[in-house]
């Protein structure tokens, strides 16, 4: 079973806000070890980090906040686990990572996103 995980990441961020690309990795990265974290007894999550060297990852874009908060209803209804990360002191919603899926499991919920470029 082949597994990826998805992080999505405020788009607008950079365009509108022009938050630095490190400042953007930083927050796709904590999303990413946060749901890991959170979810490390989950049996995907201990296969997707046994091959550490294999790790898959796609991070695509969310345009803006509120097309990140629509994928947070519609993955909450199919039951999909997640975290959003927010950004403090701000308070800003900057990204989201769900845990290790396969493939096939998640991309249709998330075919509406294009990759981060």
């Amino acid at each position: 079973m082949s597994l990826v995980q998805y992080i999505i990441l405020r788009k607008d961020l950079q365009t509108v806000l022009n938050w630095p690309l490190g400042a953007l990795v930083a927050q796709a990265c904590h999303a990413s070890t946060a749901v890991l974290e959170l979810t490390k007894e989950d049996e995907s999550t201990k296969a997707y980090l046994k091959d550490l060297d294999r790790m898959h990852k796609v991070v695509l874009a969310a345009p803006d906040l509120n097309v990140l908060l629509s994928l947070v209803q519609t993955l909450t209804a199919r039951d999909i686990y997640f975290k959003v990360w927010t950004e403090d002191p701000e308070n800003i919603p900057t990204a989201l990572a769900l845990k290790p899926y396969p493939k096939e499991e998640v991309k249709a919920l998330l075919k509406h996103l294009q990759l981060f470029t």
